[in-house]
């Protein structure tokens, strides 16, 4: 006998997917995989929540629970108590409303904020095109003038001044060029160097007092002592930040130079800076330098302390690059010989790349204590923020008051920082090579 079936064992039609578990996916699934896995795991999540809530629980009610609108500390800790019924537990904000122009800015005069504004406008457009791809080349133009633009906005004066501080450059690379072509690259380099050198020193002046006479173009001036806040610490930082890099790129190829009288100098150089606080190198550009100046030289005490910063960190940065230099491996330098490249043929196209890929944390670090350094020139009576800061505590208005002032402080520096660190790591992204 015969049996039929219309039953099958193998499924013609494709089953719809199902959803994973709620407890797999989404902020639960996150929770359970990285806070709750185990019982250990359980303990510390949970140890740290309480933490977190225990400090947050204090420090929220204290910022959002503040007084912006009182102009002394004793008229704020009187509002507080009529409020809250207390006045210790809430911040005195106003202290930020009273004194923000001055933490800002510093002495400088109020009709000319202006100027330092338009000067961060083109610092942002002058580093765009620096930093990111896809922008206009033209925006090119905008780096290549701000560090003679901002400098005559800031400071004011002639705008001889920077026309002539330009053409120093503009003199060095045609002499570098016409040198490089009859004779030697190294060589063009070298009398490129000297005769901006020598434009600055002796022919930019005389000159600049000429045109100046001749046909007085310019703004008002600024005294460096008006400088201070944020003002000052962001034109030492970037001062700093926009030297040291590549001055430390060159110490440190010359430290690994064959040459031994550059290799000593380079290594002599660094050793000495890096072994030396910055607090001192600030002591001696305020200081001692004018002993070794002749009588009657007028030294700008913000640029003297540009120098220091620029050369503590240029002897730091050039570490840093060198360690990138010493972690390529050795074929990249024999791919470079095979090639037929020229030493700086080899350093620009191949080497010196690869070298900043690899140092690009260790730069961006030097770069982050940098700007954080900046806040040891109080000591050397320029009114950056915490100069600024101990004058408003000895204010008999706001006599008292500490945690407002440095914390606002330490937020705006944390947000210039933080900014830092993220494009740093944005960065490294984008080059990623390697999977």
């Amino acid at each position: 006998m015969t049996m039929t079936s219309d039953q099958s064992y193998v499924r013609t039609e494709m089953l719809s997917e199902k959803a994973p578990p709620v407890t797999n996916i989404g902020i639960i699934g996150w929770m359970r995989t990285n806070l709750f896995s185990s019982p250990l795991n359980i303990f510390l999540s949970l140890l740290a929540i309480y933490a977190i809530y225990s400090v947050l629980a204090g420090l929220l009610p204290w910022i959002f629970g503040g007084i912006w609108n009182s102009s002394s500390l004793n008229e704020c800790r009187a509002k507080l108590l009529e409020i809250h019924g207390e006045s210790t537990n809430r911040a005195c904000w106003g202290v930020i409303r009273e004194r923000f122009w001055q933490l800002m800015y510093g002495f400088y005069p109020e009709h000319l904020y202006w100027r330092p504004n338009l000067a961060l406008i083109m610092l942002f457009a002058a580093i765009a095109p620096v930093l990111f791809n896809g922008l206009p080349k033209k925006m090119l133009l905008i780096s290549v003038a701000f560090p003679f633009v901002a400098p005559w906005l800031l400071w004011g004066g002639t705008i001889w001044v920077p026309v002539l501080a330009f053409m120093g450059f503009v003199i060095g690379f045609l002499v570098h060029k016409f040198v490089a072509k009859a004779m030697s690259s190294l060589l063009g380099i070298i009398l490129g160097v000297l005769a901006a050198i020598v434009w600055w020193l002796f022919i930019m002046g005389p000159l600049g007092n000429t045109l100046a006479s001749i046909l007085p173009l310019g703004i008002e001036a600024v005294e460096s002592r008006k400088f201070g806040g944020f003002m000052l610490a962001i034109l030492l930082g970037i001062t700093g930040i926009g030297l040291s890099f590549p001055l430390g790129v060159v110490l440190a190829l010359g430290r690994l130079s064959d040459l031994m009288i550059v290799k000593a100098l380079c290594v002599g150089f660094i050793e000495f800076i890096r072994g030396v606080p910055l607090i001192t190198l600030l002591f001696v550009a305020s200081v001692l330098l004018n002993y070794f100046l002749p009588k009657g030289t007028e030294f700008d005490i913000i640029l003297r302390v540009m120098i220091m910063i620029t050369i503590f960190a240029a002897a730091y940065m050039a570490e840093v690059i060198r360690g990138g230099l010493a972690a390529l491996p050795k074929g990249q330098y024999e791919a470079a010989d095979a090639l037929g490249l020229d030493y700086w043929q080899a350093q620009r196209l191949i080497i010196m790349p690869q070298a900043l890929k690899i140092s690009i944390p260790g730069i961006v670090s030097t770069f982050i204590g940098l700007f954080k350094d900046t806040t040891l020139v109080s000591i050397i009576a320029l009114l950056d923020p915490l100069g600024w800061a101990k004058l408003i505590q000895a204010n008999a208005e706001w006599n008292g008051i500490i945690w407002e002032l440095y914390g606002f402080i330490a937020f705006v520096f944390f947000i210039f920082c933080f900014s830092m660190s993220r494009y740093s790591m944005y960065l490294e992204r984008k080059l990623q090579t390697g999977h």
